[in-house]
């Protein structure tokens, strides 16, 4: 969480968890085998992955970071100097 606003979902059930990306990357994502769209938050480019092999670890790595950078830059500016400043980057 940043700032109590979530860039990762994880069902520790099933190992599936949900991801924002961004607009660009939402089709090509969600067409993927065991990718789709997540459910009450497609709207807002969020998709939801079934589980943690349907990326090899590099990529899964890159995609959260890119939802952590996606959440971050939604936050107002004083709060994200905040974040900065506090050295949680």
């Amino acid at each position: 969480m940043i700032e109590e606003k979530i860039f990762v979902l994880v069902d520790l059930d099933t190992q599936g968890f949900c991801i924002k990306c961004s607009a660009e990357e939402f089709e090509e994502l969600a067409a993927r085998d065991g990718v789709k769209q997540a459910p009450h938050f497609a709207k807002k480019q969020w998709i939801f992955v079934d589980n943690l092999e349907v990326f090899g670890n590099a990529e899964l790595k890159k995609l959260v970071e890119r939802s952590r950078e996606l959440v971050l830059s939604k936050l107002p500016k004083k709060r994200k100097r905040s974040i900065m400043d506090n050295g949680m980057i």
